[in-house]
């Protein structure tokens, strides 16, 4: 069972920073293209940033400058640092793998962790 858990998420101060990780199992990590999502309360989920196997990087425009997403496809992990938060970031933050390959259409999710940045 694929399985992706998000770890270090919490409570920050606007201006601070927080590192979020995700570790993936039983996947073929080096086929998945890696991202971080987020929803706020009664918004929907949207993108932060995206990263290929190959290292390719996409961001929403909204955390340019101030988010950075890596992986390390030997250990199967992806992370993103944030920094310079605001309150606007605050939201659950969700991993997410998406297959490569046309013949495996199917999306993982983490359960997500939550991000509160206070004022």
């Amino acid at each position: 069972q694929v399985q992706l858990v998000e770890s270090g998420g919490g409570l920050v101060q606007a201006g601070g920073s927080l590192r979020l990780s995700c570790t993936a199992s039983r996947i073929t990590f080096v086929i998945y293209t890696m991202g971080w999502y987020r929803q706020a309360p009664g918004k929907q989920r949207e993108l932060v940033a995206t990263i290929t196997s190959g290292g390719s990087t996409n961001y929403a425009n909204s955390v340019k400058g101030r988010f950075t997403i890596s992986r390390d496809n030997a250990k199967n992990t992806v992370e993103l640092q944030m920094n310079s938060l605001n309150p606007e970031d605050t939201a659950v933050y969700y991993c997410n793998a998406a297959p490569t390959i046309p013949t495996m259409p199917t999306n993982y999710w983490g359960h997500g962790t939550q991000v509160t940045v206070s004022s």
